[in-house]
């Protein structure tokens, strides 16, 4: 297993980590992913450390707790050869304050996590979403305060605009507080929008990138081809409409090159779309989800190898896409705005 640093911290993760969202099962969304049940979980998480994987990622809110529980359950007795990775910000309850970045919210958050993981500390506290309505200096204060309280290691965001985490990070640059060092993006060959602003921005600023979806929300998993129907068991058929849309000549072009140097390589689709990933800036881990242990076995054999500079070269050609206002303006004066990639 290859380790890199956590943006500009001096954490070091696994290049592949292991999603939890899998865990649990207990509504019709999350239900669609995956319902693993602790003995299962544990048997995917022998694997994982096995392979060398030391970060394990979920959240508050992925059935409504429940993965939390069974990845703790699942970790019980070996604390101390994992980081584990979770969030807050979503709705957790039913009254006017069970939702959002409030001081208030967030320390509840924080405490029921704790609590369902099992252990008195989180490796890397994520916000899972940008919340418009606290102020930035309460929401960076409490969690400047978390980490004095040893509750939580490193801080980091999932899926905010570049303004909103480079204003975060300026606030808590002006007062000395604990700034954020990751940030947990989607980005894959079907969805490059991460390359326009969030990157640069994770350059010049040292933000570790740990990269949700890297198979297109279940689109690159091999399964899906040009004028083939969906598969039966696809978690698409209940989530597609909660993720990415794309026009479907925008896959078949992007599967059309993988299935060209998959027959290059003996990699599968997945592997490769995975090791693209692994070979663009800024990206400090790529989160593996995975029902079973076949598939977690697949995806780990998206490292130890490398596509080659042609071979990139294709896959970037096939899944590039016009880019929106300002960032194709930028693009005809490269000389003093030079891409990241």
């Amino acid at each position: 297993m290859e380790y890199r640093l956590l943006g500009g911290s001096g954490l070091k993760v696994s290049a592949l980590s292991f999603g939890a969202a899998t865990f649990g099962g207990t509504n019709e969304f999350f239900k669609a992913w995956g319902s693993t049940e602790v003995d299962e979980a544990r048997r995917l998480l022998d694997i994982c450390l096995e392979a060398g994987i030391n970060l394990f990622d979920t959240a508050n809110v992925y059935s409504d707790g429940r993965s939390e529980e069974v990845l703790g359950a699942a970790l019980k007795g070996r604390r101390d050869q994992a980081l584990i990775s979770t969030k807050a910000t979503f709705r957790m309850g039913d009254g006017p304050n069970d939702v959002g970045s409030s001081r208030l919210h967030l320390r509840r958050s924080l405490e029921g996590s704790l609590k369902r993981l099992g252990t008195d500390y989180v490796d890397i506290y994520h916000l899972h979403s940008f919340d418009a309505l606290t102020p930035i200096d309460e929401v960076q204060e409490t969690l400047n305060v978390f980490v004095r309280e040893g509750k939580v290691r490193y801080i980091a965001c999932s899926n905010f605009s570049g303004w909103h985490l480079m204003k975060s990070l300026a606030v808590a640059d002006r007062y000395g507080w604990t700034r954020f060092v990751a940030h947990q993006v989607y980005y894959s060959l079907l969805g490059r929008e991460y390359e326009w602003e969030l990157m640069p921005l994770g350059v010049d600023q040292k933000v570790g990138a740990l990269v949700w979806s890297p198979l297109g929300w279940g689109r690159l998993t091999g399964k899906i081809r040009r004028g083939q129907p969906l598969p039966a068991q696809s978690r698409l058929h209940k989530t597609a409409e909660m993720g990415p849309r794309m026009p479907d000549e925008h896959l078949y072009r992007v599967v059309d090159a993988i299935d060209e140097i998959a027959a290059e390589t003996g990699k599968s689709v997945p592997q490769i779309a995975i090791n693209w990933l692994l070979q663009r800036p800024t990206v400090s881990s790529v989160i593996l989800g995975a029902r079973n242990e076949e598939q977690l076995r697949q995806n780990l054999g998206s490292i130890g190898w490398n596509l080659t500079a042609e071979q990139i070269a294709k896959l970037d050609a096939a899944s590039a896409v016009t880019p929106t206002y300002p960032y194709w303006h930028q693009r005809n004066f490269p000389q003093r705005n030079p891409p990241p990639v």
